[in-house]
């Protein structure tokens, strides 16, 4: 009786600016390389520079499906683990629903790869949405880090602004946004008054 295929969960993470849509963006292409076939999702709710791509802040892009938070979406995902598909890339993952990790686990247990990218941690600097989850159930765990824009140093935090000075601690937690919104800070630069 042959093996069943198991799948691949890989975690891509970080801070504003640092890479991770690109890495995502870079995996998805290597598979379609090796003649996988791939799906790629984002959430809905990230319309920056497209409704229905993934575009990096240095401009690389891929077509991707449009999902939101509702139940609806979240069957139109449960049905992709029934479909013939190797890899499935998902963007902006600390959208989406605790619900989101069943199907993702699903997509495993039917031999799935799925890369996700997201924010690990929200403006606070507090875990968000459910990528501590998927890091703790990861394969493999990418963190990546931007550069602080005050010194230079590595950066793992994302400094909300608001008319250019740190955000306070009671802001909304979601904010999308790009540059006009966010910078990439270091420790020693990070502010929050509260």
């Amino acid at each position: 009786m042959p093996k069943k295929s198991l799948g691949k969960l890989e975690v891509i993470c970080g801070s504003m600016f640092s890479g991770k849509s690109e890495e995502l963006l870079y995996r998805l292409r290597r598979a379609e390389y090796a003649k996988k076939k791939v799906v790629t999702i984002k959430h809905h709710i990230d319309n920056r520079k497209s409704y229905s791509c993934i575009v990096s802040h240095h401009g690389s892009q891929r077509e991707a499906t449009p999902l939101g938070s509702c139940e609806e979406s979240l069957k139109k995902l449960i049905q992709l683990s029934k479909e013939p598909i190797d890899v499935i890339g998902i963007d902006e993952i600390q959208f989406f629903p605790e619900a989101a990790i069943d199907v993702i686990q699903n997509f495993l247990d039917h031999g799935k790869r799925v890369i996700v990218a997201g924010l690990d941690l929200d403006f606070r600097r507090q875990p968000f949405g459910i990528v501590p989850t998927l890091l703790a159930i990861a394969d493999e765990v990418i963190k990546l880090r931007a550069i602080c824009v005050v010194c230079g140093n590595e950066a793992n935090y994302s400094q909300r602004l608001i008319n250019g000075e740190p955000a306070p601690h009671n802001e909304k937690t979601i904010l999308v946004g790009g540059e006009e919104c966010y910078e990439p800070r270091c420790r020693e630069c990070y502010q929050i008054s509260h």
